[in-house]
């Protein structure tokens, strides 16, 4: 029996980069389960959309998909836009099964990436110590999902002993300069941010612009194809395909 495929879904973004790091994410998750068939798509904004690859898949023979969003946290993408995609999947090929699996989350394995990446950006800011941390996400206008970012921002700054907060690129306060400034009114002038976004773009730009500019020492890449992302698709893909299975 077939295993059931695997649909790595994206917001999508207009910025190239965007894709082609969710394209690379896809082809480390492939690496680990090259039994597996693995397809990246995108909500919006980019190519392949979902429609296009769960078409795609229906042609090459697969009757059970399992959908893992990319999304770092339960807002409107979680609650509303994958749900209807899901539903008019299975209204467009009857007899196809598709299950959204929970959504990539915000794992406290992550922080482990991130450290990575904010080393590697620290390393040309010749900073002994830091003084304090800021973590960056997208925002949303969901408070649920904005309070998840806070708490991983205290597990943060708990593990690294350092007086750490939560920034929003959008619809919440603070933007990260504003957090940043902020640390530096205290007397912290050495001040790191780390991007807890899945992907380079518009939103994690504007981050670390508005940060550099009110003066952090560093800020991080976004966490990209890193293979613990990829084994945390894979954790979701199998409790998704666990719920396909009948009772």
């Amino acid at each position: 029996m077939t295993a059931p495929a695997l649909v790595a879904l994206a917001h999508g973004s207009r910025d190239p980069r965007s894709a082609h790091t969710i394209k690379a994410l896809c082809a480390e998750v492939r690496s680990m389960r090259p039994d597996l068939r693995i397809e990246p798509a995108f909500l919006d904004l980019s190519k392949p959309s979902f429609s296009t690859v769960v078409d795609k898949l229906v042609r090459a023979g697969y009757e059970e998909i399992v959908v893992v969003p990319l999304l770092l946290t339960e807002a409107f993408h979680a609650k509303v836009d994958v749900p209807e995609a899901v539903a008019a999947a299975e209204a467009r090929h009857p007899g196809l099964k598709v299950r959204a699996s929970g959504i990539l989350g915000l794992e406290t394995v992550f922080l482990e990436v991130l450290d990575r990446r904010l080393r590697s950006a620290l390393k040309d800011a010749r900073v002994r110590e830091l003084d304090a941390l800021v973590l960056a996400t997208a925002g949303s206008s969901d408070a649920l999902a904005n309070q998840a970012v806070t708490r991983l921002a205290r597990l943060w700054g708990t593990k690294h002993k350092l007086p750490t907060v939560a920034a929003f690129a959008s619809a919440a306060p603070p933007a990260t300069g504003e957090a940043v400034r902020q640390f530096r009114a205290e007397g912290r002038r050495h001040v790191a941010v780390g991007s807890m976004f899945l992907a380079p773009g518009r939103l994690p730009d504007r981050a670390a612009e508005l940060a550099l500019e009110a003066g952090a020492v560093a800020v991080s890449a976004p966490l990209g194809a890193d293979a613990e992302v990829a084994r945390t698709i894979l954790a979701r893909y199998a409790v998704g395909a666990v719920e396909l299975v009948p009772v």
